[in-house]
């Protein structure tokens, strides 16, 4: 499976100036290829689960985003007043994000089921990880 993994990245890889992706998108497509296998989807389910999943995800995306923008306003040296303010925005975004989880894995387990559901929390680390050792083998 891994051999297969990697023949669909280099194939995307070197397609991508016929293409014209940008990184993002390349990024996205091989993200979508490796869940997809690793979770073994059938046609049916990748047409209903990969909306809630991106809905899901862009949810997320926005909660940490808006927390690393209040980081970033906030100039040091901090007061106690502001100091308290990211501290609880952090709980709160954590919290948030729970929540989000919770009701997205139910609509992600009624869609794929509880198996596959277990395998997309494998495969989304095991996709990360790969993006790290590649990105770590072209800077050496």
């Amino acid at each position: 499976m891994k051999v297969l993994v990697k023949i669909v990245i280099l194939l995307i890889m070197a397609f991508k100036p016929i293409y014209g992706l940008a990184q993002g998108d390349r990024v996205e497509q091989l993200r979508i290829t490796f869940i997809t296998k690793k979770v073994e989807l059938t046609g049916v389910e990748s047409e209903k689960f990969w909306p809630v999943y991106n809905e899901y995800n862009d949810k997320v995306k926005a909660l940490r985003k808006n927390l690393r923008l209040s980081y970033r306003k906030k100039q040091e040296p901090l007061t106690e007043e502001d100091a308290e303010d990211l501290y609880q925005l952090d709980l709160k975004t954590k919290q948030a994000e729970v929540d989000i989880h919770k009701l997205y894995s139910e609509k992600i387990k009624s869609i794929i089921g509880v198996k596959k559901c277990i395998r997309l929390r494998v495969a989304e680390e095991e996709f990360k990880r790969e993006m790290i050792n590649s990105l770590r083998d072209k800077g050496d």
